[in-house]
């Protein structure tokens, strides 16, 4: 080695890297190669597939790679055939100095799933170079009748090869007057010290011509010489004298210019001129140890010139001279080590070696998401470094070697709450005071389909006018997804279901991106009262997750269907012969028009008036109930043949209606006249007498269960005062139908007399009753009809609500049965 070359920090951390890069990691284990350097670009370092249990298509797939520490890419992955190769020259000497080992630490990283292998490649040295000297020729300077034995220190030669390839011996031409002997310094150099095996006399020689030969350990063996002119002076005979072979001295990296490091002091046992000392670094000393250090030529300080950066030189080792000023001139030789101590002047280091721009949701826990280092260019504590994760994120640190982590996750992710993290990671060392970096690190949350579409409402009611024309739309259903893209596209389809064993799909079509419900024909109220549809809303993802809601239908009955006249019956025709006794009196029950409607609510409702009459102040006809009866007594006067022109009108709107004719004879022989009746149409005769007779029974079963209901109520019931309020169930149109459901829902009303009760209960999924009441204060007679009321509709309790609100003469009910 040159006098005076400074060791780089860069040597130092191979060494201490060493212990590191030859552990085993129990999580991935570690690999190690050896190569010689300056190997040919190309050369098989080793087999990473074997070695990593990887396949060629592995290779591939999971794209391995190689992430070097070094400034340069070293090697590189041969993806074709699974091996690791030498990309670029490896010259051991540049890399590692003159460390006994030189390894170079890789990382291999191989994605999906993300992994981190660590490498460890030893460089052995090879012998190409060999020893050299600083100049080709040394002129040295010896007073005549210098002592035999005396030495003189000499420049060393330098190899950068290490180990058995490194300087061994120095060898001198063969002379008789000098020899060579090798010096081993503390810092491992090998000095050349010439030894005067004779006594010099100048008037015999005056000059000795000698040749320093410095070899190797190699095989073979490389040498180097430098030629040595020793001059045979006069007088002083005394060479200054260190008082020290070698000077250690250490300084600290942030000191000043201009700080003392170190004293030197030689003395010479000479007096005068040949006694004054001077002191010079030595002949071979480099310039960049020169523009560091100044030495004080007279008294012997050497101060600081430059700026001191343990990270990048950490020893320095120089050659010192002392001279006289006598003549000839006299030299005393010694070195000096300067250490460098280290100062926490530098921050950590944080290092991406790879990392995941985004996140799978549904990653689990543990997920590496990321490969991340650390160093710092301090040594010891202050180089010791701990790297942590700031904030409340999903991610935290998991060491793998020395100062290598992974960011892995620490929870479950969920996009819908986060989209993305801001991860701060914090690196801080051991010194003091500590010194502190961060790093901000973004992660993408990607998006899985976990959510399935969510309806707006939990159920649909909609309602449709019987009628309404074909494709109209009825609804719409609405649902969101929390995914995003593909995974948040909804389509709406109706599941499979039948309506009067008619499948849905014949009664509605559905948009499938909007979620519009169209009508595919118009509705009959009268034919289907309800139905339901059940709506299922998919989205795009893989694998499509989806919900359902159902839409109750519910179809709004309009006034298309007039009164139809069930007695006279059409079988009797239009007109009807009722035969009547002159003898009745005022009140007297003549018959009875009976028609139904086949619409519902109001549109029901019929009424009963008396259009024509042969006398309109004979008979009269009641408004509810259709009975006509007589309003005086017949007179004398009075014909015996009475026409009646009766109109039954609904309570719709618009309103229609429909008549029924009803011819009366006034006769003293009642039953006589009957009878000739009979006598002259006996056929129509038996069939109106067996309408009547069905007819009889069911008003008798009717009054039966009337009578029984009213019984149940007394018992189960406290009647409240009656009040002279009515009580209506609202209409049946749009607004009326909000909220079905089993509760009994009544409206009262105050502002005039009783005109229509209707009572709801039950709801889609089971049989539902409508009752219609149709009442009125002069009601004389009670009508009830009851059909198969349902179980889930508290029947009692309505008709408490009613009884307590309604006069006693008052009741109609009809019941309507509505299907699914």
């Amino acid at each position: 080695m040159k006098a005076g070359t400074a060791v780089s920090l860069f040597k130092v951390e191979t060494l201490s890297l060493l212990c590191i890069f030859l552990s085993w990691n129990v999580t991935y284990g570690q690999i190690r190669y050896t190569i010689p350097e300056e190997s040919a670009r190309g050369s098989i370092v080793g087999n990473m597939g074997k070695d990593l249990g990887l396949t060629l298509a592995e290779i591939s797939n999971r794209k391995l790679r190689v992430s070097a520490e070094a400034g340069k890419q070293y090697f590189r992955v041969d993806v074709g055939k699974g091996e690791l190769v030498v990309n670029e020259r490896i010259d051991r000497e540049e890399l590692c100095g003159k460390s006994a080992t030189c390894v170079l630490p890789i990382e291999v990283i191989a994605e999906a799933p993300l992994q981190l292998h660590r490498v460890v490649v030893e460089i052995q040295d090879i012998n190409d170079n060999a020893p050299s000297f600083g100049t080709k020729e040394l002129v040295l300077t010896m007073a005549e009748h210098t002592a035999s034995g005396s030495r003189f220190p000499l420049e060393s030669a330098h190899d950068p090869d290490v180990g058995s390839n490194a300087l061994r011996s120095y060898t001198l031409n063969s002379n008789e007057y000098f020899s060579v002997n090798t010096k081993i310094l503390k810092d491992g150099r090998k000095l050349p010290e010439l030894v005067m095996s004779k006594a010099l006399d100048r008037e015999k020689q005056s000059t000795h011509k000698l040749v320093l030969t410095a070899a190797d350990g190699g095989n073979p063996v490389k040498t180097g010489t430098v030629q040595i002119t020793v001059k045979v002076l006069d007088n002083n005979d005394n060479t200054p004298q260190f008082d020290k072979q070698t000077y250690d001295a250490s300084v600290l990296e942030n000191v000043t210019s201009g700080t003392v490091v170190i004293r030197l002091k030689a003395t010479d046992l000479d007096e005068g001129p040949n006694g004054e000392i001077q002191y010079f670094f030595g002949d071979q000393t480099p310039e960049s140890i020169l523009d560091m250090f100044h030495l004080h030529s007279d008294t012997g300080l050497i101060t600081l010139n430059g700026k001191l950066d343990y990270e990048r030189v950490a020893l320095y080792s120089i050659d010192l001279v002392s001279k006289d000023k006598g003549s000839p001139e006299m030299r005393g030789h010694s070195s000096v080590q300067i250490s460098v101590l280290d100062v926490n002047d530098n921050a950590p280091e944080i290092a991406l070696k790879s990392l995941s721009n985004s996140v799978l949701e549904n990653s689990p826990v543990g997920t590496v998401v990321g490969f991340i280092s650390t160093r710092d260019l301090d040594s010891s504590d202050n180089g010791k470094v701990s790297l942590r994760v700031l904030g409340d994120v999903p991610f935290t640190l998991k060491q793998s070697f020395e100062n290598h982590y992974e960011l892995v996750t620490s929870s479950l992710l969920d996009r819908e709450k986060h989209m993305e993290y801001k991860v701060e990671i914090s690196a801080t060392d051991s010194g003091s005071p500590p010194l502190t970096t961060q790093k901000s690190l973004v992660f993408g949350i990607q998006d899985v389909n976990d959510n399935p579409p969510v309806f707006t409402q939990s159920l649909y009611t909609v309602y449709v006018k019987e009628n309404s024309a074909a494709g109209r739309i009825i609804t719409s259903v609405s649902a969101a997804d929390l995914d995003t893209g593909e995974n948040a596209k909804i389509s709406y389809s109706v599941l499979d279901s039948k309506v009067n064993d008619v499948p849905t799909s014949s009664y509605i079509y559905i948009n499938s991106d909007n979620g519009s419900i169209y009508s595919m024909h118009s509705f009959d109220y009268e034919n289907l009262k309800a139905f339901q549809i059940n709506v299922q809303a998919s989205d795009h993802g893989n694998p499509s997750l989806n919900s359902n809601v159902t839409v109750h239908v519910f179809i709004l009955d309009q006034n298309d269907n007039a009164p139809a006249v069930i007695y006279p019956s059409a079988a009797m025709g239009s007109l009807s012969h009722q035969g009547m006794p002159r003898s009745a009196k005022a009140g007297h029950l003549v018959t009875k028009v009976t028609a139904v409607d086949a619409d519902s609510g109001h549109n029901a409702w019929i009424s009963y008036k008396l259009a024509e009459a042969t006398d309109v102040s004979l008979f009269s006809v009641n408004v509810y109930t259709g009975e006509v009866r007589t309003k005086r007594a017949i007179s004398e006067q009075d014909d015996s043949s009475q026409r009646l022109l009766v109109e039954i009108r609904d309570n719709g709107v618009p309103a229609q209606s429909a008549t029924a004719t009803v011819s009366i004879l006034l006769e003293d022989g009642f039953h006589e006249s009957v009878l000739d009746l009979r006598q002259k149409d006996p056929e129509p005769i038996r069939k109106n007498g067996q309408i009547a007779f069905y007819l009889i029974l069911s008003l008798a079963s009717v009054s039966v269960l009337s009578l029984v209901t009213c019984l149940i109520l007394v018992v189960k019931c406290t009647r409240s005062a009656r009040r002279s309020s009515a009580c209506c169930l609202r209409r049946m149109d749009s607004d009326d139908y909000k909220n079905p459901n089993r509760n009994l829902q009544l409206q009262l009303n105050t502002d005039g007399p009783i005109e229509y009760v209707e009572v709801l209960g039950g709801d889609m999924l089971s049989h539902s009753q409508s009752f219609r009441s149709c009442l009125s204060p002069l009601s004389e007679f009670s009508d009830f009809t009851l059909i198969k009321p349902s179980s889930t509709l508290d029947f009692r309790n309505m008709i408490s609500v009613l009884d307590a609100s309604l006069p006693d003469d008052a009741w109609t009910f009809e019941s309507q049965q509505v299907s699914r």
